[in-house]
């Protein structure tokens, strides 16, 4: 079963109203997925399929927010925030078991900073902050990343460029 049915299961047990936004089937991609960029990290060795789970989770709230949501999209549009935080809240939930704190440090600064830059119209700078923190879950922080969290906290026209670069592992992007 693939990380998105097993996501589409998940929602499912949810029940109404969440459940009932389910999509019918996910579209296969030649790219790893974030969730598959984190679980191939040796931080995610003790269970890479939970990691996989979560960070798919956490990026389906994300999707709900701000793009085209893979698994579920609410048939009502005002209850598409409150999807998107409650697959937050799953993907967290699913973190918090796991026991693994640098871990929920650094999708809450993934989330916090993919919102501010699409508040800021920077949907790239968005985008290269997911990849950058589904690799440092599975891989680890560096410097390097630390310092591009605060180039792009600050606006920093050079945020997006030291968020590419920031983190090591695997950088193909979903």
């Amino acid at each position: 079963m693939s990380t998105l049915e097993r996501l589409r299961a998940l929602v499912a047990s949810e029940g109404e109203p969440l459940a009932g936004g389910l999509l019918e089937h996910d579209t296969p991609c030649d790219e790893p997925t974030l969730g598959a960029i984190a679980a191939s990290g040796p931080r995610a060795r003790a269970d890479p399929g939970e990691y996989e789970l979560l960070i798919e989770a956490i990026y389906e709230g994300y999707l709900l927010h701000y793009g085209s949501p893979r698994v579920v999209r609410p048939a009502e549009e005002d209850l598409r925030l409150l999807a998107g935080d409650q697959l937050y809240a799953i993907g967290l939930a699913l973190l918090v078991k796991l026991g693994d704190t640098a871990a929920v440090a650094e999708l809450a600064d993934t989330i916090t900073l993919s919102a501010l830059a699409q508040g800021a119209g920077q949907q790239a700078l968005a985008e290269a902050v997911w990849v950058a923190g589904a690799r440092a879950v599975g891989w680890g922080s560096t410097e390097a990343h630390r310092r591009a969290k605060d180039l792009a906290f600050a606006g920093a026209p050079d945020a997006i460029e030291a968020m590419r670069t920031s983190a090591v592992g695997p950088v193909s992007a979903p």
